[in-house]
């Protein structure tokens, strides 16, 4: 335990190149590169994510996470004629939305969708730029943000204000190509690089899939800001495991195959279970918070792209891998000038 006290958020930074900063997909979803790193002679190869079935095993279980991600950025004008930068969290009910709102200052007036013929008012404010906004409209938020909305890319790919020529690409490719579960404001990136083509050839090398959903928030992005890792508050996420992936992933479990987390949503959903019980089939919320050391329950080897420093995504890289080498594999993908973040390359944990 005291070794978790004393591990500090400093030791997860290191300079990144602004340039290595992924600010659109590769052309093809599976033509990524990627960075495989063998954990039992700490080997590091430079592939293609295309190479990933060859690098598998068969028996082998993949856990995707199929969040579809929510066009959840949209702008609002005050009746003075004022922008507010918007994003969707959630919605408690018919009508209600939870959002952050940008540069809404004391205003509390009349707001006016720039996309679309509708009216809102703040109905409560909240803390950290978060409000509760009253929608003059009986739809679904999902429906609404479907014909407003643009997909919530992290702040750090930059896209022009209001709209972008890229928009219509971006509703494509910031959103995994099995996506199924609407809800998601952030992207589980690590499925990016999947096609069809590649799930073909995974079921033609007996490579099994079954996939669990954990919406991802912003608060997966946030940086670390206290000295010491354990006294960071972590965020919490709603997840399903439905009763066909439990299934699966008893049976990998039973036989002894490894399961394959593709990303660090799906690695948190699984390692929110018991160790010492069968999986179940149930919706929650987790809070789990994966760093060096720890004992890992379930996953065996993981699909991630390359994270933020002094995140909790880079922190749960850091417990699978050790801390000295992911800031070693970290240094490598740098100067092999690997791309960054969402729109980056991918890492394989073997």
């Amino acid at each position: 335990m005291a070794a978790l006290e004393l591990m500090r958020t400093a030791d997860l930074d290191f300079h990144l190149p602004p340039e290595l900063i992924g600010q659109e997909p590769a052309a093809d979803r599976a033509a990524s590169r990627l960075l495989h790193y063998t954990r039992s002679d700490k080997r590091i190869a430079h592939r293609v994510f295309s190479d990933l079935p060859a690098l598998l095993h068969p028996g082998d279980l993949l856990v995707f996470n199929d969040a579809r991600v929510l066009p959840a950025r949209f702008m609002l004008r005050k009746e003075t004629g004022g922008l507010i930068e918007s994003l969707f969290l959630d919605q408690p009910s018919i009508g209600k939305w939870h959002v952050l709102l940008r540069n809404v200052g004391s205003y509390r007036g009349p707001l006016f969708f720039v996309d679309a013929d509708l009216r809102a008012t703040i109905g409560e404010v909240r803390t950290g730029g978060e409000y509760l906004l009253d929608v003059e409209t009986q739809e679904p938020a999902a429906a609404v943000l479907s014909r407003v909305g643009r997909m919530p890319l992290p702040p750090y790919i930059k896209r022009d204000k209001g709209h972008d020529a890229r928009d219509d690409a971006d509703r494509e490719r910031y959103q995994t190509v099995y996506a199924s579960a609407p809800g998601a404001v952030a992207a589980p990136t690590a499925g990016l690089h999947f096609t069809p083509q590649l799930f073909q050839e995974l079921d033609a090398g007996g490579v099994e899939r079954t996939f669990v959903t954990l919406h991802v928030g912003m608060g997966t992005f946030k940086p670390v800001e206290v000295d010491e890792l354990s006294e960071h508050l972590m965020h919490r996420e709603a997840y399903t495991i439905s009763p066909d992936a439990a299934d699966a992933l008893n049976r990998a479990k039973r036989e002894r195959r490894r399961i394959v987390a593709v990303g660090t949503t799906a690695a948190r959903v699984l390692e929110s279970q018991p160790a010492d019980a069968e999986f179940a089939a149930k919706s929650d919320e987790t809070d789990i918070f994966i760093y060096p050391p720890y004992a890992w329950r379930h996953v065996g080897a993981m699909v991630t792209n390359f994270h933020l420093p002094r995140s909790t995504l880079i922190a749960l890289v850091a417990a699978m891998t050790g801390l000295e080498e992911q800031r070693r594999v970290y240094r490598e993908a740098i100067e092999q000038r690997y791309r960054f973040f969402s729109y980056g390359d991918a890492m394989f944990i073997d």
